[in-house]
């Protein structure tokens, strides 16, 4: 597991938090399609994803139209669908600007 490497801000986060219901009819391949299609959409910046009974994923983005040209693809579209229809219980997408970030990572500290 890795901490996304963002630019510089302002990007835009898009926050997805759901919790899942008790069918797993294909879920882990779509999750995993929708990773691999999510990195080629253009202004894509990295993704963080966790899962303890909540689901967190919070994907990173350039621009508005980047994150709205990726809520229209059409795979994206279908999974969102079969989400809906299988696989959350309830969910909510939040859309924020990054204005500032800060970061620490202990293996590159001097001692």
């Amino acid at each position: 597991m890795t901490i996304a490497n963002t630019p510089a801000p302002p990007y835009y986060a898009v926050i997805f938090t759901n919790l899942r219901t008790e069918v797993d009819a294909n879920y882990g391949a779509t999750a995993e399609r929708m990773e691999e299609l999510a990195t080629q959409q253009p202004g894509y910046l990295g993704h963080e994803s966790v899962r303890e009974g909540l689901g967190i994923t919070v994907s990173y983005w350039e621009s508005l139209e980047a994150i709205r040209n990726w809520k229209k693809n059409t795979e994206h579209l279908l999974a969102q669908q079969a989400g809906r229809d299988q696989w959350y219980s309830a969910y909510k997408t939040r859309i924020c600007r990054v204005e500032r970030d800060y970061e620490f990572d202990e293996s590159t500290q001097v001692l």
